[in-house]
């Protein structure tokens, strides 16, 4: 039977990452990504985090380095979408298979790196001024912002994250929220109120982004008295949230009440042989340096599991 020693869905630092160890260890691998779903690396114009680049790098840039890392080995890379995933029990030891649009493959174990993206406003304008002002990444984009005015969307602990890292950099920082107040900690609120640089705008909604070849202003409503107004700013950082990329796997491993993979600290989910990494897991930090960990580690976690199946296999076999 041709089977995998290893599948690994999903193409951004986690997956890739993952690539790269299970190539190296030698393991039969296939790495399926997905162009439909664009990772969020490939969305950041410029990413300055990253260790090894103090000049920046671009989002795209590094997955191509990735990639190039993952070929020395030759790693099986292919661009399809996975449409599903189930287990086969016809045979002594367990094996997956992920159907996609065009095969159907069979492997020991899985990893899923599949991801997130961030939750959108939906409205006029967002899309129209991604990476031309509008962002959804502070720490990944507020330098370009300095000493700049800029808005911050949301009320929760990312949002007030993201309002106080940005006070350090830009002239100001309005953060608008829906409510009449911030569900984000007490001690980020804090911060947030003794902060001069902050102001804080409550039961308000962003309607409209405007500006010509960049975000030149906001259109705000209160959603008390429905009175307009314009707020001119240079930026506008949206975090309302994030939306894990895991319907996938939905009734197939244990997910969290916000639909993030709950693995153990070896990236084991609650399904034997499959693995999960990067931004669709549940974890405190996403960032690609902590994907690429995860990666490492799932990769690990994996072949240990592919290993004793094998070994388990041969030995029954004597």
């Amino acid at each position: 039977m041709d089977i995998y020693d290893v599948i690994i869905i999903g193409g951004g630092p986690a997956g890739l990452t993952a690539g790269i160890y299970v190539s190296r260890a030698r393991m039969k691998s296939l790495l399926i990504e997905s162009y439909t779903i664009p990772g969020q690396a490939l969305l950041v114009e410029k990413i300055e985090n990253y260790p090894g680049f103090p000049e920046g790098i671009n989002g795209f840039e590094l997955i191509e380095k990735f990639k190039q890392h993952c070929r020395m080995y030759s790693l099986e890379i292919v661009n399809e979408t996975v449409e599903s995933i189930s287990k086969s029990h016809s045979t002594a030891f367990p094996i997956w298979h992920v159907k996609t649009g065009k095969n159907i493959y069979k492997s020991l174990s899985i990893i899923i790196a599949t991801g997130s993206q961030h939750r959108k406003l939906g409205i006029p304008g967002e899309e129209k001024f991604f990476q031309k002002g509008v962002s959804y990444c502070a720490v990944c984009d507020g330098v370009i912002f300095k000493n700049k005015d800029v808005v911050v969307v949301g009320g929760g602990d990312s949002a007030a994250e993201e309002a106080l890292f940005l006070a350090k950099l830009a002239k100001s920082v309005i953060l608008i929220h829906r409510r009449d107040k911030l569900r984000a900690a007490q001690v980020l609120q804090e911060r947030l109120f003794s902060n001069d640089k902050i102001k804080i705008l409550f039961n308000t909604i962003v309607t409209e982004i405007t500006g010509k070849d960049k975000v030149e202003e906001v259109n705000v409503k209160n959603v008390y008295n429905n009175s307009e107004s314009i707020i001119p700013c240079d930026g506008v950082f949206i975090s309302i949230g994030l939306v894990p990329n895991t319907m996938l796997v939905k009734g197939l491993v244990a997910l969290d009440e916000e639909s993030y993979i709950i693995t153990d600290e070896n990236m084991k989910t609650s399904a034997d042989g499959i693995y999960a990494c990067g931004d669709c897991r549940r974890k405190p930090l996403r960032q690609i340096i902590t994907a690429c960990s995860d990666g490492a580690i799932a990769a690990f976690s994996a072949g240990q599991y592919v290993e004793k199946i094998k070994s388990s296999f041969l030995a029954g076999s004597v």
